[in-house]
């Protein structure tokens, strides 16, 4: 009992010996050999040829893609077709040839381009053939919708709330004819855009504000602003920035008492301001600084900027003159006539730089400044129908806005204090249209202030 029991142990050590000197050798390779895997083969992506009665498949030198298999397809489809022997016979009129297709498939060859008339052939395998003609050309290939999905729309909610357009006389031009295919130019949206401008420039406006400024009156301000515009050439900064910085600062003189040695650092905050908010590369404060003569440092120009912002909350959003002139040239110039925009821009910045014109609002700034520029110009009409719609004023109301441009214009050529926008129009540049006389009919009863 006591060697059956010692010849069990024996044998069971010798087997799980053996059995781990196996695993072993599975595990260590032996010395000289190198360890090699084999990666992982087939998972299902590869497809598995077998030989056909023992002979060997060809090799295979085109990959199957998609394309293929396609032509493979189409070439069943032909055999098939041959096969029951009834081809579809289709006759195609072109330059008295007769076609006779080949394959039962359908064709739709693109139409050639054909001054008058061109003829398109469906051929399918249920249906006999079938001629089309239809009439074409490249204008109608190129020409867009005349209305839009929005424009549609607006029209639709328009309707509902009672608020159709009424149609436009006859004799009224169309400005925005040109501009039909700019989206930049924002035709659909355009006639909105400035309802809501004329809506909105009466909360911006500024009213009288020189009585309650005890050290400044209106030859100071009328000083400080020719000096903006001569820094606003010098930086050749853009038409808007200028009229937003003569806006800015009329409505911060308007809020808050300013000393007459602040005017000038309010008047570079100011376009410094308009500049961030309409430029893409901005002057720098030490370039107002120098401009200034170093009239005032660095952190001067910052703490008034920062006092304007803060009396003004940020609202500069608004609409100035130099909106509705865009508008309004474009409504009073029928041509690309350089010397009559220039005109209106003279007479717009002079109006602008003398107080007397603040009791106007922007939009009748910018029709009084076309008015007395058509007037100069000798053009007849002076005031039509087209201008009367865009402009939403009669000649009779921008009479008196125009006469004072006017009356500004005789006296700014002997005006040695404020010469700046005299020589600026006078240069060939600008049409010399400063140095045009003004209206006659105009200065009649005209007196400037």
């Amino acid at each position: 009992m006591g060697s059956r029991h010692l010849l069990q142990e024996q044998n069971r050590g010798e087997a799980v010996g053996a059995m781990k000197q196996r695993n072993n050798m599975a595990v260590i390779p032996a010395a000289g050999q190198v360890k090699n895997r084999r990666a992982l083969g087939d998972i299902g992506n590869l497809v598995t040829l077998r030989p056909h009665d023992g002979k060997p498949l060809p090799e295979i030198t085109r990959p199957v893609t998609r394309s293929f298999c396609a032509q493979l397809l189409a070439n069943a489809q032909k055999e098939a077709a041959e096969n029951k022997k009834k081809p579809l016979a289709a006759n195609v009129v072109d330059n008295n040839k007769m076609v006779q297709p080949k394959k039962k498939v359908t064709v739709r060859p693109k139409p050639a381009p054909v001054p008058q008339q061109a003829a398109v052939i469906e051929i399918s395998p249920d249906t006999t053939e079938e001629e089309k003609t239809k009439p074409e050309s490249s204008s109608s290939r190129n020409r867009k919708p005349h209305s839009s999905l929005t424009s549609t729309l607006t029209a639709r909610s328009k309707a509902a709330c009672g608020l159709n357009y009424k149609p436009k006389p006859k004799n009224i031009v169309d400005i925005d004819a040109d501009d039909v295919n700019n989206e930049l130019a924002e035709v659909e949206y355009v006639e909105d855009i400035y309802k809501f401008y004329k809506l909105v420039e009466n909360e911006s406006q500024v009213h009288d504000y020189m009585n309650s400024q005890p050290e400044i009156n209106d030859k100071m301000r009328a000083i400080l602003i020719d000096w903006l515009i001569e820094v606003h050439n010098k930086f050749e900064l853009t038409n808007e920035t200028l009229y937003l910085t003569i806006n800015i600062v009329d409505r911060f003189l308007a809020a808050e008492t300013v000393a007459r040695r602040e005017l000038q650092c309010v008047g570079m905050s100011a376009m410094l301001i308009a500049s961030k908010y309409e430029e893409i590369w901005a002057p720098e404060v030490n370039d107002f600084v120098q401009i200034s003569d170093r009239a005032y440092e660095h952190k001067h120009v910052l703490v008034m900027e920062k006092r304007i912002l803060g009396r003004l909350e940020w609202n500069l959003t608004v609409p100035t003159p130099y909106v509705f002139l865009t508008r309004f040239i474009k409504a009073a110039v029928t041509s690309q006539e350089t010397t009559m925009e220039n005109m209106v821009y003279f007479y717009a910045e002079l109006g602008m730089m003398h107080y007397g014109i603040i009791k106007f609002c922007p939009s009748m700034v910018a029709a009084g400044a076309v008015y007395a520029a058509r007037a100069t110009m000798n053009k007849s009409p002076v005031w039509h129908e087209t201008l009367e719609v865009h402009t939403g004023f009669t000649e009779a109301q921008v009479m008196e806005c125009a006469r004072m441009m006017a009356g500004f214009h005789l006296l700014a050529k002997t005006d040695e204090k404020r010469k700046v926008i005299y020589r600026k129009y006078s240069s060939v540049t600008r049409g010399a249209v400063a140095l045009y006389l003004p209206a006659k009919a105009l200065l009649a009863t005209t007196s400037p202030s």
